[in-house]
């Protein structure tokens, strides 16, 4: 009988399929708003989810990929709420086409709300290969198990966090920086709430920490650039990071 180790070390992983993943995400995205783009690759997009959950061993395919291509109307309204959110919230904005086509928040936003799906249909490889993803190439990490609400707004976005078990209700700002995460990282706790709750029309500026599930932003507040929160927060709140700045001249 080998090892837990041994068996790993022979063990065969089938690592190509990120590149197959790339693909279908990419894919996917594209067809989500594209409708002549949807035509003429709609087969080969479910082709790719069929070779992924093969390799992948995942059973009921056909059954999970009808269940997942279902959502996408609903998925689609809501990214048009995410994109309306950024286009009225960011001044630099000129265009819902801007939005959809060079924001790199709407491109994470979007694909965590597919990864999302597929989380929630228990096909947690795919939905993780996806966040990881678009994580490669916008610098955001939305962990596919996280909750969001509507009109979601993330501006700027590199290094951004947000954890498999935060909740985030609707339209929040979150700016660049920013983590949503917990306070330990024992394997024990996989199965609870270790990732804070942000409620409504809150506004979280960069680089702020908030971590701890069981941590609550308050509805209305703002927390200011670079704050540390380990304690709840409530509603109507502004939160800032105090420090000496000094300012003189060199004569």
């Amino acid at each position: 009988m080998l090892s837990k180790e041994e068996a790993i070390a022979v063990k065969s992983y089938k690592v190509c399929l990120k590149d197959d993943v790339k693909k279908f995400t990419k894919k996917l995205f594209y067809a989500l708003f594209d409708k002549e783009y949807s035509r003429k690759h709609n087969e080969s997009i479910k082709d790719l989810f069929f070779n992924i959950t093969k390799s992948l061993e995942i059973k009921n395919a056909k059954i999970l990929w009808e269940m997942f291509k279902s959502q996408f109307p609903e998925i689609r309204d809501k990214l048009n709420l995410d994109a309306l959110a950024i286009e009225q919230n960011d001044p630099a904005t000129k265009s819902l086409d801007e939005v959809y086509l060079a924001y790199p928040g709407f491109h994470a936003i979007a694909i965590y709300r597919l990864s999302n799906a597929l989380y929630k249909l228990k096909a947690y490889v795919i939905a993780r290969m996806m966040s990881e993803y678009v994580h490669g190439i916008t610098g955001i990490d939305i962990h596919p198990g996280a909750t969001i609400g509507s009109s979601f707004f993330i501006d700027h976005g590199t290094g951004i966090v947000i954890g498999e078990t935060a909740i985030i209700k609707e339209n929040v700002k979150i700016y660049q920086g920013v983590t949503l995460g917990g306070l330990q990282v024992k394997k024990s706790l996989s199965e609870t709430k270790r990732h804070p709750t942000i409620e409504k029309n809150v506004t979280i500026y960069a680089n702020a920490t908030v971590l701890g599930g069981d941590i609550v932003i308050g509805a209305n507040s703002t927390i200011g650039a670079n704050v540390w929160i380990t304690q709840s927060v409530p509603e109507n709140a502004l939160v800032t990071y105090q420090s000496e700045i000094k300012i003189s001249s060199k004569k």
